[in-house]
């Protein structure tokens, strides 16, 4: 099993077709010409992703205000999305990636290890993409309560 390699900055955005929590269509095509944070987290409800996507929630007009999406992105299927969303009161989507192949292509997906358990999942990163397609800045080491702060402190830099 492979550890995570995420993409870098001036990598090109890879090709990849997902829905959100309700069925709506999310590619590379669709979203050029927007400027849009994509952030994958492990699994729904679970006290890391729930801090991490209620951060994102407090800040949402922020980003709003600077034009940009945010994407929430695991492994989790459209009817636990709704639920997480519902429960926290998300104002933006969570793409469904259940075959992982999103997380594969972004290289986020590889060995994790908690408990003494070694297994396959997504790691918790993030990739600030620009309006033509090209990763502007890639987040490996993520805290999750501080993470949305300081995606807006590199915006407004």
């Amino acid at each position: 099993m492979n550890k995570p390699r995420p993409l870098q900055s001036g990598d090109e955005v890879p090709e990849f077709s997902v829905v959100d929590q309700d069925g709506n269509l999310y590619n590379r095509e669709t979203l050029l010409g927007s400027c849009y944070l994509i952030y994958f987290y492990p699994r729904d409800m679970t006290p890391g992703c729930t801090t991490q996507a209620c951060a994102f929630r407090d800040e949402y007009m922020n980003f709003s205000k600077l034009n940009i999406l945010v994407l929430g992105v695991s492994t989790d299927g459209e009817k636990s999305h709704k639920k997480f969303i519902h429960k926290h009161g998300l104002p933006f989507p969570l793409l469904v990636d259940e075959d992982h192949s999103m997380a594969e292509s972004f290289g986020v997906w590889g060995q994790k290890q908690f408990m003494g358990r070694v297994f396959p999942g997504v790691h918790r990163m993030s990739f600030l993409i620009g309006k033509e397609g090209k990763i502007e800045k890639t987040y490996e080491k993520i805290k999750p309560a501080e993470h949305a702060k300081q995606v807006l402190a590199d915006l407004l830099i």
